[in-house]
């Protein structure tokens, strides 16, 4: 319980915590984002890490002259790829056992579904909305490997769907993370950035899921 509770401090404010760390422990900052966002696009125990929230609080440090936006961009953008390289390969060396495993403390059931429903029915540009939506982004890639997608396919999708995450929160932040208004209203937007992606992930997979057992009840009748 202490964990959790840590956790959600960590993601709520994690302003706080980059800052703290950058006046700390300066540019040693830079592999400290590199790990997190590795791990969790790269390992499908950690969907729970803070991407979306953390990518706009480093474009706001940046805005401020604490990192250096082109360096930030390049390096978590490096990670968020070699993240999902990783975990399509972890992907592809298991693949249709997966479909055995039970949900457990290491592993994601309810999640890993969601994924492969978005995946079955959008294909490849399931890699790239999944890039903005916590938990399926970190499942995506994995099922992915799990289907035996081509490498060559996986990744134009993961570097084009990794540039428009990075890129895109990055920005964002940079231009908008300190406004008063967006500072003040911070562990809000946080909070957004967490329930409406996944919000949509639920929505699109049950339909996705409501659409492959229409289907499947058309083919037998």
């Amino acid at each position: 319980m202490e964990y959790i509770t840590l956790l959600l401090d960590f993601i709520l404010h994690i302003d706080r915590y980059i800052e703290g760390f950058v006046q700390t422990y300066g540019t040693w900052v830079y592999a400290l984002l590199f790990l997190i966002i590795f791990v969790e696009t790269g390992l499908v125990v950690m969907p729970f890490l803070p991407g979306d929230s953390l990518l706009f609080v480093v474009g706001a440090m940046c805005g401020v002259g604490l990192m250096d936006y082109g360096l930030s961009v390049a390096l978590l953008l490096t990670a968020a790829v070699a993240g999902n390289q990783t975990n399509y390969t972890i992907g592809r060396f298991f693949g249709p056992k997966v479909f055995a495993w039970e949900d457990s403390k290491f592993f994601n059931r309810r999640a890993f579904d969601q994924a492969h429903a978005f995946y079955e029915r959008y294909g490849g540009v399931t890699l790239i909305a999944a890039r903005f939506m916590p938990f399926v982004r970190t499942f995506a890639p994995f099922v992915a490997g799990v289907a035996q997608m081509t490498r060559r396919k996986f990744t134009f999708f993961d570097v084009t769907g990794g540039a428009l995450w990075v890129g895109g929160i990055v920005t964002a932040g940079y231009f908008f993370g300190n406004i008063p208004w967006v500072k003040a209203n911070l562990e809000k937007i946080i909070w957004g950035l967490i329930l409406v992606p996944s919000a949509l992930a639920a929505y699109g997979s049950w339909k996705a899921s409501r659409a492959s057992q229409v289907n499947a009840e058309a083919a037998q009748s």
